[in-house]
Parts: structure tokens; C-alpha cells; sequence
């Protein structure tokens, strides 16, 4: 594939379904990308080439929001509306466990060390854990209204989260043990979060308009963007970089271990791009809220 003066290729994907609300993404076993559908409740699959297949949710309205591959070789993904957590196999067949706190809002879902699945409930303020059975356990935060957010799997063994409005980027051992750190300025509003290529976790904020990092000791620096209000949104590292969405920018981002930010935008202008996945070809797939999936290919690769 030919790409111009060393800028990446991008292409987009229609979803079948009008006002789906494509919101998060995962690579999948199978070699292909999987995605929610916020609006619409089903889960959809999306092939290398571009093919896009969907599947219903049990439960009308469910409002599925992060997806994950988990270690058994299927895909997890929280129900933000009706208070459960999902597992869709390869072959479309789903599965659907309740939360036994009410109303706690699952959201973020990321893949641990020990084999289950850890997510975030926002409005239970707690951390999850679920494993392949369906048998959860709940952590509470110290303190109310923190609003856990994204959530993921750090070199440590630990798991590392966003509190969104706690303004806080919390770690939580295999064991339950808790430690916060607080961000350095106010209302950053952290949201995405991911382990990056050195052994930090980087994440995204989306009211202070920065990439930040923070180390195994929670030492923190921050990464102003260039865009003004860019509101980012997700992240993922591929190779020696991090890629993230830029939502009210239509536009990807690249940061990389020097903090350096490219950033590159759509064919249309109000994409409205959530999440972000890394394929196994190390192209970057994203989830537009205006019903398509995006693939860009970095320059580098050939």
C-alpha cells in the first residue's frame, strides 16, 4: 500500500446498522476486530478485509460499552444500562452475568494477570472481578463519587484505572489492595488508560486535553495536545508508540516515549472517534460514533 509523504492510510467502514453507536473495540482470537454497539445492543465483528458481521444482545437496550478478549479465548464486555457483564465466543454465542450491587454502571473491562476479567463500575464506585464462571467480587474506592472509568492490565501484575471525577489514577493488586495517585492539575478528567511500550501506564484526559504517564512508583507527567479541546478519549500502545482518539477533533493521535504528538484526522470531520484497538498486523483500528470502524496503517509498516 502506497502512503504519501510518510502519513499514514486511513480507511473507513460502514456499520450496517444506522445509529449503532460503534463505542469500543478489541482483537479478537479469530484475527479480526470485535466492537460494541452502544445504541443499537448487539456486538459486532469486523474482518481484516472489512466484512462486518453483528449479533443481538439477550437483553434489549443493554447498552454494551467496553469490550476485552479475555484468556479463554472469548470476548467480555460490560452492559452500562441493565447492570451485567457479557461474553460473546467466536461463534456469536453470548452469554450474560448480573452484578449483584444495583445500579453499579459497568463500564471500563480489561483482561488480569490471574486469568479473570477486572472492570470498573461507575456509579457503584468499585472495581470488579468476574472470572470465567460468572462469580464476581466488588472493591470498594475510599472515596465517593470517583467515577472508575477505563481500566488495564499494567507489567507490574496489577490493575491500573481512571477515576474520572475523582481526578485520580488508582492500582489495585490480584489481592484487592488499593493505592491512589492524585493528578497533578484539576478536572483532568482522565478516561483512557493503557500499558505502554515502557513498562508505564499512559492515559488520556479528556477535560484537561492531555496524554499523561504515570510510572510503578506514580510518578506522573503530563503531555499538553495541540488541538485545543480535542477531548481524548482512549488509548492503546503499538510498538514504541500510543495511539489514541481525539473525539471532539475528529482526528487519531500518536505520543511517542519522548512525548512527542503527531496527530491525524479524518475523512470526515465529525467522526466522533471513541475507542482504539491494535490488530495483530499492528494496524490501528478505531470506533466512530458516527456508525463506522476506522483502520489506519502506520507509515512504518510495510
Amino acid at each position: 500500500m502506497k502512503r504519501a509523504e510518510g502519513r499514514p492510510v486511513i480507511v473507513e467502514f460502514a456499520v450496517p446498522s444506522a445509529k449503532a453507536g460503534p463505542y469500543s473495540l478489541a482483537a479478537g482470537p479469530d484475527g479480526a476486530l470485535w466492537f460494541t454497539e452502544i445504541h443499537a445492543g448487539r456486538i459486532g465483528r469486523i474482518a481484516p478485509d472489512g466484512e462486518v458481521s453483528e449479533f443481538s444482545l439477550p437483553t434489549p437496550r443493554a447498552g454494551p460499552s467496553v469490550i476485552a478478549a479475555g484468556s479463554d479465548g472469548a470476548l467480555w464486555f460490560t452492559e452500562l444500562r441493565v447492570n451485567r457483564i457479557g461474553r460473546i465466543a467466536p461463534d456469536g454465542e453470548v452469554d450474560e452475568f448480573s452484578l449483584p450491587t444495583a445500579n453499579a454502571g459497568p463500564f471500563g473491562i480489561a483482561a488480569g494477570p490471574d486469568g479473570a476479567l477486572w472492570f470498573t463500575e461507575l456509579l457503584a464506585n468499585r472495581i470488579g472481578r468476574i472470572g470465567h464462571s460468572g462469580k464476581v467480587r466488588e472493591f470498594s474506592l475510599p472515596a465517593a463519587c470517583s467515577m472508575p472509568s477505563m481500566i488495564a492490565a499494567g507489567a507490574d501484575g496489577a490493575l491500573w484505572f481512571t477515576e474520572n471525577q475523582g481526578n485520580r489514577i488508582g492500582r489495585i493488586t490480584v489481592d484487592g489492595e488499593l493505592t491512589e495517585y492524585d493528578l497533578p492539575g484539576q478536572g483532568a478528567g482522565p478516561v483512557g488508560i493503557a500499558a505502554g511500550p515502557d513498562a508505564a501506564l499512559w492515559f488520556v484526559e479528556i477535560s484537561g486535553n492531555q496524554v499523561g504517564r504515570i510510572d510503578g512508583r506514580g510518578a506522573i507527567t503530563e503531555y499538553p495536545l495541540p488541538t485545543p479541546g480535542a477531548r481524548p478519549h482512549a488509548i492503546a500502545a503499538a510498538g514504541d508508540a500510543l495511539w489514541f482518539t481525539q473525539w471532539a477533533a475528529g482526528s487519531i493521535g500518536r505520543i511517542d516515549r519522548d512525548g512527542q504528538v503527531a496527530e491525524f484526522r479524518l475523512p470526515r470531520p465529525h467522526a466522533g472517534p471513541h475507542g482504539i484497538a491494535v490488530a495483530r498486523d499492528g494496524s490501528i483500528w478505531f470506533a466512530e460514533e458516527a456508525d463506522r470502524i476506522g483502520r489506519l496503517v502506520p507509515a512504518a509498516l510495510e
